[in-house]
């Protein structure tokens, strides 16, 4: 699976960016498609995932309500549309895709830099 990320810039405080992921390669229907992140001097932290074949998805505690993932199964694409940003959201963010049955995240694109000001 090949991901490109997309989406990243600059914004105020409050304001709102939607990221994008296309994917390519394999059948999606088996996998998971996430969002991550990594501030400058943290590691990298779970942001939030949504399976491809049901649509279910998980958040972080500190994006949950602000942040939604979905999909377009024919555009192969996963969004993270965020709101409400905090200058804490400031980070490289990935997407990242594992099989359903492997807790291993395989699969990563470049990241896309997101920074808000305050």
């Amino acid at each position: 699976v090949q991901l490109q990320a997309s989406g990243g810039g600059l914004v105020q405080a409050g304001g709102s960016l939607r990221l994008s992921c296309v994917a390519s390669g394999r059948t999606l229907t088996s996998y998971v498609m996430g969002w991550f992140r990594q501030a400058p001097g943290k590691e990298r932290e779970f942001v939030s995932h949504i399976w491809w074949s049901t649509s279910s998805t998980v958040y972080a505690g500190s994006v949950k309500g602000r942040f939604t993932i979905s999909k377009d199964n024919a555009k192969r694409a996963v969004y993270l549309q965020m709101n409400s940003l905090k200058p804490e959201d400031t980070a490289v963010y990935y997407c990242a895709s594992r099989a359903i049955s492997s807790g291993d995240w395989r699969y990563w694109g470049q990241g896309t830099q997101v920074t808000v000001s305050s």
